[in-house]
């Protein structure tokens, strides 16, 4: 086994694919592996026993599988349905050919830059405006005011991997979380630039994140209610509905759920107003 390795969990059914980013010893010195998973933003550890090597398809098929294939035509189509009926809304829209619109702009910040190049050609898909940097989770906290400085975003996510390190301890201890700490860091030094929630929206967490402390931190969405794994590209869903609903409109926390791979247990929030503005004219030339 080596760095880079593409492995599952024996004694876990084998139910996630994971890659080998790392190695450590546990208190009797025994080598461990250090794993991230491939589509979920979870970290764990595995004896070396208890890994086997298996066949990494197309890392972007490991992403978007039927599942997150359906998600995904789902927010499209709702997006496209939502602009229609965001123009019925405003008859002069409806005759001009001189009107466009525009969706709210992201800012992603990405513990993982693998993650983070799949979120980023997806948001691409989606016409949503965002501009991506991978950055550590636990460095992440010191740069993210420079990076609201440069980049000026309506939305922002934070987010990598994380894990729930011990199930009998106490959850609401943040020393039993990977990352939660980290990124409920970075959540107070991103409302201490901008404290309005519908000003600068913000979506953090990862797999099994301390969803009510970040939440509490200053967090519009955060993951994960139940302690589940969250798909990687369950903040790019929670951004499309924010980013692409209009600025009157208080957008419904159960649609943005519902709009979701992992659902309530895996995401939640508040009520936050949409990003998108309608806008004219296109250009005028003289």
């Amino acid at each position: 086994m080596k760095i880079g390795d593409i492995v599952a969990r024996k004694s876990y059914n084998k139910d996630i694919i994971f890659k080998i980013v790392g190695f450590s010893v546990d208190e009797d010195n025994h080598k461990m592996a250090v794993l991230k998973g491939v589509a979920f933003r979870i970290i764990a550890d595995a004896y070396l026993d208890d890994l086997e090597a298996v066949k990494l398809p197309d890392i972007k098929n490991v992403f978007i599988d039927k599942n997150v294939e359906g998600v995904l035509s789902q927010s499209l189509v709702k997006a496209r349905e939502r602009q229609k009926k965001m123009m019925r809304a405003v008859p002069k829209l409806q005759t001009n050919t001189n009107v466009y619109g525009m969706p709210g702009k992201v800012l992603q910040i990405d513990g993982d830059k693998e993650y983070l190049k799949i979120c980023l050609d997806v948001y691409t898909e989606l016409g949503i405006p965002a501009v991506g940097v991978a950055i550590p989770e636990a460095n992440q906290y010191k740069e993210v005011r420079a990076l609201l400085e440069k980049h000026n975003p309506d939305i922002l996510v934070i987010t990598g991997h994380d894990a729930l390190t011990s199930r009998k301890g106490n959850i609401t201890d943040l020393s039993n979380y990977r990352n939660s700490l980290n990124f409920i860091k970075a959540v107070k030094q991103a409302r201490k630039w901008q404290p309005n929630i519908d000003n600068l929206v913000i979506f953090a967490g990862a797999c099994q994140s301390n969803y009510e402390q970040i939440i509490n931190a200053g967090a519009n969405y955060a993951s994960s209610p139940g302690r589940i794994m969250i798909h990687a590209l369950d903040p790019v869903f929670v951004v499309e509905k924010i980013a692409c609903s209009r600025i009157d409109i208080v957008v419904p926390i159960d649609e943005v759920i519902d709009q979701t791979v992992t659902g309530i247990k895996g995401v939640g929030g508040l009520e936050t107003r949409g990003k998108f503005r309608w806008a004219m004219p296109k250009s005028i030339l003289y």
